[in-house]
């Protein structure tokens, strides 16, 4: 059985709850990542911020990415899976919550990201083709 742990990629950057959206901006670009987990100040995830969260929440709404927070961008409890948790799972929690991403979590702990480039490595063409057709409806 392969696990999240086995195909995730490890040492994730978070962007803390506080810092601003700016910030988050030039932590991608330097990092080349599209999104990255929020973290708060206990070192918990609260969620994830994609380019796109802050292009379409806070730019295209003619608000400051210099003075918005990341943390006001988390919404609800996020979408995660456990470190240990066989790829079938990590399939259907992708594939029932529409999300290319996905934290991996040991505890409470952040331990890394399960994308769906990831998830092409590690398994054979066609559930990763049926993932990505449900992601694309």
């Amino acid at each position: 059985m392969t696990t999240a742990r086995e195909i995730m990629t490890p040492d994730v950057t978070c962007i803390g709850e506080r810092e601003t959206l700016a910030d988050a901006g030039r932590k991608m670009a330097d990092l080349d990542v599209g999104s990255l987990p929020i973290c708060g100040e206990d070192n918990r995830l609260k969620g994830m911020l994609t380019d796109r969260d802050i292009v379409t929440k806070a730019v295209a709404q003619h608000r400051n990415p210099e003075e918005m927070t990341a943390g006001e961008l988390a919404q609800g409890k996020p979408v995660t899976i456990g470190a240990d948790d066989d790829v079938a799972e990590v399939l259907r929690t992708m594939a029932s919550h529409k999300v290319r991403r996905l934290p991996v979590i040991d505890g409470h702990q952040l331990v890394g990201i399960v994308a769906v480039a990831d998830v092409a490595r590690a398994l054979p063409d066609r559930p990763v083709g049926d993932l990505i057709d449900t992601l694309s409806r």
